[in-house]
């Protein structure tokens, strides 16, 4: 009987901290969303992971070449918490923000359509765990 309880409080306790964990994605991809200005469309997906400390997040997506893209990249609710950098299929590196300030977005123009591995770590001197987004859109 204990062990059924024990299982039971467990799950809850499980349950609790991912909606938890969920609502604070939710909260930082819609303040992240104001990076993301009329001129550009959203591709309908928002890219998050739960980090603790050192943890890296990596999303993969494709860019078609020709097309101007806004990469948004949110953790918290102030800009700069997060690092991100794009990397083609070879793990050369494409680009870092960490070379910008950390900045919350950055436009690009592909000549090619080119699949890319997307990073996210927290910028350790703002904080140890927190929900990253990053949110890609195109030009009209």
């Amino acid at each position: 009987m204990k062990t059924i309880i024990s299982k039971i409080a467990f799950i809850l306790c499980v349950l609790l901290i991912s909606s938890k964990a969920n609502a604070q994605c939710d909260t930082i991809a819609n303040a992240c969303v104001k990076n993301l200005t009329n001129q550009y469309i959203s591709d309908g997906q928002q890219y998050r992971a739960l980090l603790l400390d050192k943890e890296v997040a990596e999303f993969h997506a494709t860019f078609y070449g020709g097309s101007q893209y806004r990469i948004a990249a949110c953790s918290g609710l102030t800009d700069g918490n997060l690092t991100f950098e794009l990397y083609d299929k070879e793990r050369n590196l494409l680009f870092s923000n960490a070379d910008q300030m950390n900045s919350p977005y950055w436009d690009f123009k592909f000549t090619n359509t080119m699949e890319v591995t997307m990073e996210a770590k927290l910028n350790k001197t703002s904080s140890t765990s927190g929900c990253a987004v990053l949110l890609i859109s195109f030009k009209q």
